[in-house]
């Protein structure tokens, strides 16, 4: 019989193995990537608005962050907000491990090892998946004009507002307030994540003219990209697939030797990005939890 000690120890050992794992990925990664792009006409300003995407992108983990707490809120598991920030940080930077369940593994293992039951948390992490796709989704309607042009940009930022708010107050009525307040932290984190690659693509684009008024379908089309790499089984942090989907999305609207740039850079600004926010976490410090 295992002591209990023991299955702490082993939970923390196993948690802290496979963040070192998700370090090297990240670092392996951004090397590789770095390779495929051509930044000779990159200026200091241009580098200097590049990082600064990077740390904003590593912030706006604390988002999803934020979600998760909710969600532990809501599952009855009582959490201090340093340790479910610490523990969503360090854990998180996994996805880049082959097999995209790793991050989810650790954060298992580290809330299991400060005494949290196992089946609850299992289900904030369900619940997580589950309402990230279903925002995925919705998120979709920006880029209905890709495959509907007749459809005005105003008409589907209208069509995604409306799906949100009905989306939020459905759960409030619902008294599920942690859970709408879980969707708005996701719906930021979404937000933001579209608002950087956009960043990214107009710095990037040197021969494409870009319509301003396509900003919100470029948005739309990378959180899709998003969702694609997220339910793809294997896929370390949706790597290869965002990209192909991107490619596929946005083929139309810039020429295909700004977009492959823009889509490799904007891979490196991610991966930076998360590996800024786990840096963090790993230095933070918070009291010892322990739900038992």
């Amino acid at each position: 019989m295992i002591h209990r000690p023991h299955l702490k120890h082993w939970f923390h050992t196993a948690s802290t193995l496979l963040a070192v794992a998700g370090a090297a990925f990240v670092v392996l990664k951004i090397a590789e990537h770095s390779a495929q792009i051509d930044v000779s006409h990159f200026g200091a300003s241009t580098w200097g608005a590049l990082t600064l995407l990077m740390i904003a992108y590593g912030a706006s983990n604390a988002f999803l962050a934020r979600a998760w707490w909710q969600l532990l809120n809501y599952l009855e598991l009582q959490a201090p907000w340093p340790w479910a920030l610490k523990t969503y940080g360090v854990s998180q930077i996994n996805k880049y491990i082959p097999g995209n369940i790793f991050h989810l593994a650790g954060r298992q293992a580290l809330g299991m090892s400060a005494g949290m039951a196992a089946r609850p948390l299992a289900q904030s992490a369900l619940w997580e998946l589950v309402m990230l796709a279903l925002l995925g989704l919705l998120y979709g309607a920006l880029a209905t004009p890709l495959g509907w042009p007749h459809m005005p940009a105003a008409a589907a930022i209208v069509l995604w507002a409306s799906l949100l708010t009905c989306g939020y107050v459905a759960l409030r009525r619902l008294g599920a307030r942690p859970l709408a307040q879980a969707m708005c932290w996701q719906a930021s984190f979404l937000m933001m994540s579209g608002a950087v690659f956009i960043a990214v693509l107009l710095m990037s684009s040197q021969t494409s003219a870009v319509a301003y008024s396509a900003l919100p379908s470029v948005c739309g089309a990378y959180v899709l990209a998003w969702l694609a790499g997220l339910v793809t089984p294997g896929a370390p942090a949706g790597v290869g697939v965002r990209e192909a989907v991107l490619l596929l999305l946005l083929g139309g609207l810039f020429t295909p030797a700004d977009l492959l740039v823009a889509v490799v850079l904007g891979r490196v600004v991610t991966a930076s990005g998360d590996l800024l926010f786990y840096l963090y976490a790993l230095s933070t410090r918070t009291k010892a939890h322990d739900h038992a």
